[in-house]
């Protein structure tokens, strides 16, 4: 049993990294208070908890993880809320081409925030020990790995 105490670490460097990182963080729940970014470090940074798809179907978890875009050069917002009114993560993509990246996170209800950045360079990575999840994520009926 030894995949409990397990933190995932990830880094994204195409779209390819980006799609691995999105599906572990589907269903993940964030707020407009925990996302900064900086101009001066270039670097779009949010916290959200995100269901352990990868954990044991029986025992459904949460963890509070970190994940940040670098290289940033600007970033729009639109339908966030302010404050601590929670967003669900639906998906996060990307389109590059030579002049840089696009990086589109989806939120349930329709609300987005759009990444302009020179290339895609990220990194996801647990901070605490999972906890009980209150709430299952359900899709098509049932619990969804995908």
């Amino acid at each position: 049993m030894g995949g409990m105490s397990e933190r995932l670490h990830l880094l994204g460097a195409d779209g390819a990294d980006l799609e691995i990182i999105s599906a572990c963080l589907q269903d993940a729940v964030t707020c407009r208070a925990d996302m900064a970014f900086s101009a001066q470090e270039r670097r779009f940074a949010l916290v959200l908890n995100r269901f352990r798809w990868e954990g044991p179907e029986e025992e459904q978890q949460r963890v509070r993880t970190g994940l940040h875009f670098d290289d940033v050069r600007r970033v729009r917002l639109k339908d966030i809320a302010s404050g601590h009114e929670p967003l669900e993560l639906l998906a996060i993509q990307a389109q590059q081409d030579d002049g840089g990246a696009l990086i589109l996170f989806h939120f349930a209800g329709g609300g987005a925030i759009l990444l302009e950045a020179e290339c895609l360079s990220c990194e996801m990575h647990d901070l605490t020990a999972p906890w009980a999840a209150r709430l299952t994520p359900h899709h098509n009926g049932g619990r969804d790995k995908g």
